[in-house]
């Protein structure tokens, strides 16, 4: 049982935008039935209120929940839209670490943002909403995030998010945009490395790198590593070097702790015989190896597929909900739902993929309450 009340305990005290006493229906009953839905992969409050209506489901929300009856749809809109989404937020990050190791050493956290398309076409919304969060790679788990308007103030929120986590230990991995000095800094601060992707908007920085790295009598000299990969017809080679000397740098002294540059060239080759070159610049905090750079590079994009899970399995793109919080509201409890898959593969080495671990759920309770840590 200790799952299950981890998973609502911790958001039966979230706090409302205006004063809610429980009458008619709680907030802590409604957001449980909604986190559980999710779980099952249903993509929205009309799928989760219809499941949750349904005889056989309320009878098991009664038996290992203590929830006796189902709000209308409209008094469920009408909770999810009253829930404060910084409240929610807080509280799915404390959940988030329960399911945490107890040291995140050499673990690659990457910080990137979304935006929720179909927002950027309501009336209500001044900006379409833009969600910033932070994602560990080897787990595949979200650990925080933090809403945004619009993609050009991403660059604070990114370092908001650094001082609120605990990040002691890992790897910090940003794509361009957030290759700031003073995102370096926080990351220093926070106990963690830093591996930062260097383009236009640090010129002086990428040329330097750049020239280095381009001349043949100094590559030869530098650490070096390769992978090969073929997928789908398509071929990709990727080859790393890296440096720890870095004392030359005209401006090394503006980042905190830099201590390695590298370059990947990545080379593809599509299944009609045509190859793309492209390099990528980095600066690190921590003396990489070729190999090591090969790795957290990669890892930078563990967030874009939590993204995409979120498109694909809960069409988030296509949400209606003209709502702010409720839109913020249902993005915090879809990310709970992946965790809790992600961490029920990761407990018991499944091989099946999150979809149909989510499709189980739907059709068995007693195979949900498997996910959650009890068998039933």
């Amino acid at each position: 049982m200790e799952k299950i009340l981890q998973i609502t305990e911790h958001f039966q005290n979230v706090e409302t935008t205006r004063e809610h006493n429980g009458y008619y229906y709680s907030v802590g009953r409604a957001l449980t039935i909604v986190i559980l839905g999710s779980i099952c992969g249903l993509r929205n409050p009309s799928q989760i209120h219809q499941w949750a209506s349904h005889q056989k489901i309320l009878s098991f929300l009664d038996e290992y929940f203590n929830i006796t009856s189902v709000p209308c749809y409209s008094w469920l809109l009408s909770l999810l839209r009253i829930i404060d989404p910084k409240s929610l937020n807080q509280c799915f990050i404390k959940w988030a670490q329960t399911l945490l190791p107890k040291s995140l050493e050499n673990l690659t956290i990457s910080f990137d943002g979304k935006t929720i398309r179909s927002t950027g076409k309501m009336d209500s919304y001044k900006e379409a909403l833009h969600i910033v969060s932070a994602h560990i790679a080897e787990l595949g788990l979200t650990i925080g995030q933090k809403t945004v308007e619009g993609k050009s103030n991403e660059i604070p929120a990114v370092r908001e998010l650094i001082e609120l986590l605990d990040i002691s230990g890992c790897v910090v991995v940003a794509d361009a945009l957030n290759c700031q000095k003073k995102t370096a800094k926080a990351i220093i601060e926070g106990g963690a490395d830093y591996l930062l992707n260097v383009k236009d908007n640090q010129e002086t920085l990428k040329k330097d790198i750049e020239d280095y790295i381009q001349d043949a009598d100094l590559r030869q000299s530098m650490d070096n590593s390769a992978t090969l990969e073929k997928n789908r017809g398509r071929i990709e080679r990727r080859t790393a070097f890296t440096t720890n000397d870095v004392e030359w740098l005209s401006n090394k002294k503006e980042w905190e702790s830099l201590s390695c540059i590298g370059g990947i060239n990545r080379q593809v080759t599509d299944k009609k015989g045509t190859t793309s070159n492209e390099w990528h610049y980095y600066i690190s905090s921590r003396q990489l190896t070729a190999e090591e750079l090969l790795k957290y590079a990669r890892n930078e994009w563990s967030v874009e597929t939590m993204h995409w899970l979120l498109d694909v399995h809960f069409c988030e793109d296509s949400s209606r909900a003209e709502d702010a919080n409720i839109q913020q509201n249902l993005n915090i409890v879809r990310k709970m739902a992946l965790n809790s898959v992600k961490d029920y593969k990761s407990k018991t080495n499944s091989k099946r993929p999150l979809s149909k671990i989510m499709l189980d759920c739907l059709i068995e309770c007693e195979f949900l309450l498997e996910v959650l840590g009890k068998s039933p």
